[in-house]
């Protein structure tokens, strides 16, 4: 007697978004398939009931939550970029269905960006909240231990926003005479390093 395993197939790209027009309605703002992959984009306001909705919709069934991460869309597309600064991205798998999705929700606010906590519907978006929080400065409403988890307790500002300087504010060391370790202003000078740019004829040998 054999075992049998039973795996679903894949849906097609186009047959997801369908699916997912026909079950958000007007919370989806946008449903793009770029590569093969589906790109849904969804109101920080529904953010939550939609992220409830694909986990639990029968048509959907994303049981899985992989990855959650920040973004600073301040200088995308060379300063084109008009619409919010900062979103997070959130990709999902389906192991019912044999799909995943990625879902962006933008920050309604660049000075203060808030978004809900899915923590309540997939533990494992903990410690990614915990990063996009630290390095992004994004606060996600509902979770119950939102602190920074890479940088140290005294690391001002967050350091994957687009502004924040490539020296940082402060350096830490250990103070032999106070015997722990203390916080300083940077003492590193900001520069632009340009790479060297080759420009002789015939360089190399090649014509």
């Amino acid at each position: 007697m054999t075992d049998t395993v039973t795996t679903a197939h894949a849906v097609e790209p186009e047959a997801l978004k369908s699916t997912l027009a026909t079950l958000l309605g007007a919370q989806a703002r946008s449903i793009e398939v770029v590569r093969e992959e589906v790109t849904l984009t969804v109101a920080a306001a529904d953010y939550f009931a939609v992220m409830q909705t694909l986990r639990d919709a029968p048509a959907s069934r994303f049981e899985q939550l992989i990855d959650l991460c920040g973004m600073d869309y301040q200088t995308y597309g060379d300063g084109r970029w008009e619409g919010q600064r900062f979103a997070a991205v959130v990709h999902l798998l389906s192991v019912s269905h044999n799909h995943r999705l990625r879902v962006r929700v933008f920050c309604d606010e660049d000075d203060f960006p808030v978004l809900a906590s899915v923590t309540p519907l997939w533990a494992g978006a903990n410690w990614f909240e915990r990063e996009a929080f630290d390095l992004y400065g994004i606060v996600f409403e509902g979770h119950d231990d939102l602190r920074r988890i890479l940088t140290d307790y005294g690391f001002i500002g967050h350091p994957f926003r687009k502004d924040f300087p490539l020296s940082g504010h402060v350096e830490m060391r250990y103070d032999a005479e106070r015997q722990r370790v203390i916080y300083e202003p940077v003492t590193i000078e900001p520069r632009e390093i340009t790479p060297r740019i080759i420009r002789e004829d015939n360089y190399g040998g090649l014509h």
